[in-house]
């Protein structure tokens, strides 16, 4: 998998933040852009079969990043679309894919299949020790069944399916849109907004205690890309940081990056998610070589930077 310029390519979620980066990544590792399948959800729906078998006809490798993805909130809203969409495009595209010849297929699962409770940092190995987190746990197990998929196809078939779990991502171009944005593009738009606006406070979500990791986009996409070119196992592997910030102290400093000089206001009826996640992120460096490199700050004030900017200020 190490020679892209013969390869076609289909990468599902293409236009999406993660995506673009990815395709962006393949051309600078030689990719032709006229080899790069990148279909467009609304052209598309991968929720039905046939589509999924026209997408994967004549390709090398997929990279399968189409998801349906949300903050808490539209998770608890849309449990059932979150995971009959998500299950249902994974599931049948695999197939598809193996029924075709796909010589390569690199599945995207999330931190979200881990257990409510898991040690930290998490290790691959106890991603089976309990039930993932209750407000994302439809989207979470939707997303896991890939990997008992991958690990079935490659045992019955020898089919080169591999699974990876990446943390929450954050960067330039990120979704910021307040019914299923994350939690940096979240808190940035709000911070922005109460400042323009000499709002004194911002609201933020649950008790500030929950911990979360943040990898920038560009690292993710430099994993992804490594490891869809090295990674031939069925063990699923972390794709992360290694870091971990509180909600509370990622807010203050999203407000410092920004100059925001109000009042935070916790709203403890709100939930707070799974109460810590940080990965333990050894297995990728072993495997194909892949570390972190972006500064936390650094990457959450380009991010800042390119939001401020699009926002025409």
């Amino acid at each position: 998998m190490t020679d892209w310029k013969a390869k076609k390519i289909l990468v599902t979620g293409g236009h999406g933040f993660l995506g673009s980066y990815i395709v962006q990544k393949l051309i600078g590792c030689g990719a032709p852009q006229g080899n790069i399948s990148v279909p467009r959800s609304a052209d598309v729906d991968l929720r039905k079969l046939d589509n999924c078998e026209k997408a994967v006809a004549g390709q090398d490798v997929v990279i399968h990043l189409a998801a349906l993805v949300g903050g808490i909130g539209a998770n608890r809203e849309r449990p059932g679309e979150f995971f009959y969409d998500n299950l249902m495009m994974g599931v049948q595209l695999m197939d598809a894919a193996r029924r075709a010849g796909v010589k390569k297929f690199t599945a995207l699962g999330t931190i979200c299949a881990y257990p409510k409770f898991t040690p930290v940092p998490f290790k691959e190995d106890d991603l089976w020790n309990g039930y993932p987190e209750e407000t994302n746990a439809p989207y979470g197990l939707a997303k896991k069944m890939l990997l008992v998929q991958a690990q079935a196809y490659r045992a019955q078939y020898g089919f080169d399916a591999i699974y990876l779990l990446p943390v929450n991502l954050y960067g330039p171009g990120d979704n910021f849109d307040p019914k299923s944005s994350h939690v940096i593009p979240a808190l940035i738009k709000k911070v922005y907004e109460a400042k323009k606006a000499g709002v004194p406070f911002i609201e933020v979500w649950g008790t500030g205690k929950a911990s979360r990791e943040f990898l920038y986009v560009e690292d993710a996409a430099e994993a992804i890309v490594l490891a869809t070119e090295k990674y031939d196992k069925p063990e699923p592997v972390n794709i992360g940081a290694g870091m971990e910030i509180t909600i509370k102290d990622l807010t203050e400093l999203i407000c410092r990056l920004m100059d925001y000089k109000g009042e935070v206001r916790w709203d403890p009826s709100k939930p707070d998610g799974q109460p810590r996640r940080m990965l333990d992120v050894s297995r990728a460096e072993k495997e194909f070589g892949f570390r972190a490199k972006m500064n936390f700050e650094e990457g959450l004030k380009k991010t800042i930077e390119w939001y401020v900017k699009e926002r025409g200020n």
